[in-house]
């Protein structure tokens, strides 16, 4: 699948956030959205999922609008991870993944066998399967952040978006919830888009970084073609902070 971005103008209220956006999202792609608060990031993937008009341009799903798609249609094609903790009482984690089949079964359809199955796959790929009979609000954040991302798997959608996924971890949790979502994206072929402030891990973990500026607007290429332009040091650097275009790493080079 192919998503691409149409001389689109996104904004709330009238008010445009950035202007004029052409890109495409590939699949077997992981991408990283960054940008400073602000930028128009979350709003950004709240108009590629649908949850939000533009204000111009258009957005297709290969070569279909994605407006012309019925609510019902999205929900088969489009994941969505929030950064919000579920608000759930008294539900187990193989409850809640089991959400992902209700494009298919209704909210309060029964799970068929082939569908049971789909959940137990997407928690075997995620690797909670020891979670299953736990309750959602006993996890810690990563396991909880795991829990949602095979709720988003057994969806079995061909799109993933997620607004800052890695937001409430610790530095493993960070890291390991990006190895997950690179592995994911690449074995099972999908579109991967997230938002981000970690943006270190996301040089090192990510095939595609679309860097968002309120003044240069939107620039896109892999990790070391926006460091060899430029783009991630002027992002990142200012006094007492370097960005090292070899490593693509940030450096602390004392205190302010």
């Amino acid at each position: 699948m192919q998503i691409t971005l149409r001389d689109l103008t996104i904004g709330y209220d009238g008010k445009a956030v950035a202007e004029s956006i052409n890109a495409t999202l590939e699949s077997g792609q992981l991408t990283c959205l960054l940008g400073a608060n602000g930028a128009g990031k979350s709003t950004l993937l709240r108009t590629v999922s649908a949850f939000q008009e533009p204000l111009k341009g258009e957005i297709f799903y290969d070569s279909t609008p994605v407006v012309d798609f019925s609510p019902k249609e999205r929900a088969k094609m489009i994941g969505v991870v929030l950064t919000q903790r579920p608000q759930v009482q008294y539900m187990k984690v193989r409850e809640m993944v089991g959400l992902g089949r209700s494009p298919y079964t209704g909210f309060w359809g029964k799970l068929a066998e082939e569908d049971e199955a789909m959940v137990t796959d997407a928690m075997e790929r995620v690797g909670i399967m020891p979670l299953a009979e736990r309750l959602v609000h006993t996890l810690s954040d990563g396991e909880r952040q795991k829990a949602m991302i095979a709720k988003a798997l057994a969806q079995q959608t061909p799109v993933i978006f997620l607004d800052e996924p890695t937001a409430f971890l610790d530095f493993p949790s960070k890291v390991e919830t990006m190895q997950l979502l690179h592995s994911l994206c690449h074995d099972m072929d999908k579109i991967v888009f997230l938002s981000t402030h970690d943006v270190e891990i996301a040089l090192q973990m990510s095939d595609r970084i679309w860097l968002m500026d309120r003044n240069a607007g939107l620039s896109i290429g892999n990790p070391r073609e926006l460091a060899e332009r430029g783009m991630i040091s002027r992002f990142v650097e200012r006094q007492g902070v370097s960005f090292d275009r070899q490593t693509l790493c940030i450096r602390v080079t004392g205190k302010k």
